[in-house]
């Protein structure tokens, strides 16, 4: 059954070679074929640039090709994406996405459990909701896939997170239980007594007892007055002091980063993710010795905090430059609002590369940050992030260069499947953009 054509969110119809295009391979079921784009500028998404006149053949949901020169499949349908540019799909690297609604409504906000027994132990996957407005709103920005992480409350681990797909569909999750995530730094320490060693301790005492609960299961006590852990959040954590898990810690300062990457002396097996990391570029040095990745906000210039006096954008840049894989994602507010502003921090560190004294990205480095990075970070680089063949068939034509503001996506797939690009904005935009003469409101009636 053939679906009616997207629209930019800035209200430009799609050209007419490109319309007919997409009208035919959105007629046919959206698996049962493959789907050429040709002639767009294209980007891989792996740190390499721009690819002229190049193609993207995608087959039963995942890129079977993607480059200059790649002939298209008989039997493909073809559409004609001369004039515009092609990536993968925008992965946000940190968000919290589905868990909230209305983030002022508590009735609509999911992201922390203030008054549960239960910590490492909470799974955020059940709590996401596809349906949220702003996961439709993000999907029409181009953004693909997105990692969710919960929020700390009653302690410094606030639980599992997730990372999840857009699509316009109830099964959001591609990966449930995707990291565990705990807050230090300045948060931390008031979830953990109100100073900074306190956190520390508290928090290797859990690792502690996450390893005495592994070793024996049977005979461990949670319920014991010294127990830190009640023996579900212990077990939660037995993946992360294993490495099984990876353990994303917020963290902010120089001196606090440091701290972090010193607990593998006691704990090696820990698979560690920095996100925050605003004074990262101060031990730039260790953190790529530690083979560490980060996530980070990228539009943090400013000394918002103690913790974040030196907050520099040339911080990814200069992350970038010492050999540490960065991601960007949304840590500085709207968390689970304004994932469409991925593309902005990316073309912030493209700009930042031209002014004297600054450290930016290349255009393929940018991107990279908002795509297989994050990706990679999750464990999740040999499944999307890029369109390597293989991977999932995560594809945007957009109408410019992506990392432009005035840039907007056409046409967005999702595991090889057209999405829609409307939203409730988009609708209400266009119910208002030309109102006419109608029946007054019930308040008029007499």
């Amino acid at each position: 059954m053939s679906k009616t054509l997207p629209l930019s969110p800035f209200g430009s119809s799609l050209s007419r070679t490109l319309a007919c295009a997409l009208a035919m391979a959105l007629s046919t079921p959206a698996l049962a074929q493959s789907v050429a784009i040709t002639g767009a500028t294209l980007a891989i998404g792996d740190g390499s640039e721009p690819i002229q006149n190049g193609t993207v053949v995608i087959t039963a949901g995942k890129v079977v090709a993607a480059g200059a020169g790649i002939a298209v499949p008989a039997g493909a349908k073809t559409i004609d994406a001369a004039g515009k540019w092609v990536t993968p799909g925008i992965v946000s690297g940190f968000s919290r996405l589905g868990l909230a609604e209305v983030p002022g409504v508590k009735e609509t906000n999911d992201t922390r459990a203030a008054r549960s027994s239960f910590s490492a132990a909470i799974d955020v996957a059940p709590a996401i909701n596809p349906l949220a407005n702003p996961v439709a709103i993000s999907r029409t920005a181009g953004i693909t896939r997105a990692v969710v992480a919960p929020a700390a409350a009653a302690g410094i681990f606030a639980g599992q997170g997730a990372v999840v797909d857009l699509g316009a569909d109830l099964t959001p999750i591609t990966r449930p239980r995707a990291f565990q995530y705990v807050e230090m730094g300045e948060e931390g320490k008031d979830d953990a007594g109100g100073s900074r060693a306190a956190s520390i301790l508290t928090f290797r005492m859990m690792l502690r007892e996450a390893q005495e609960f592994a070793k024996a299961p049977a005979s461990y006590d949670g319920r014991s007055k010294d127990a830190l852990l009640n023996r579900v959040d212990a077990e939660a954590l037995v993946p992360v002091v294993t490495g099984a898990m990876p353990l994303m810690v917020h963290v902010e300062s120089a001196r606090d980063i440091l701290t972090i990457l010193s607990l593998r002396q006691d704990f090696p097996a820990l698979k560690l993710i920095l996100a925050g990391a605003t004074e990262g570029w101060m031990v730039a040095p260790q953190i790529a010795a530690a083979r560490v990745p980060v996530i980070t906000a990228g539009l943090e210039d400013l000394p918002s905090s103690f913790e974040k006096l030196a907050a520099t954008q040339s911080n990814v840049g200069r992350l970038v430059k010492a050999g540490v894989s960065v991601s960007m994602g949304m840590l500085t507010g709207d968390d689970a609002l304004q994932l469409r502003a991925a593309t902005q921090q990316a073309g912030n560190m493209v700009a930042l590369a031209k002014v004297p004294g600054a450290t930016g990205l290349s255009w393929g480095q940018a991107l990279r940050t908002i795509t297989a990075a994050p990706a990679e970070a999750m464990g999740l680089g040999d499944r999307i992030g890029s369109l390597r063949p293989g991977r999932a068939g995560d594809v945007v034509i957009w109408d410019g260069d992506p990392l432009e503001m005035t840039s907007a996506p056409v046409a967005v797939w999702i595991d090889g499947v057209a999405q829609p690009l409307e939203n409730r904005q988009t609708r209400l935009r266009d119910r208002y953009a030309t109102p006419g003469e109608g029946a007054l409101p019930k308040a008029y009636e007499w």
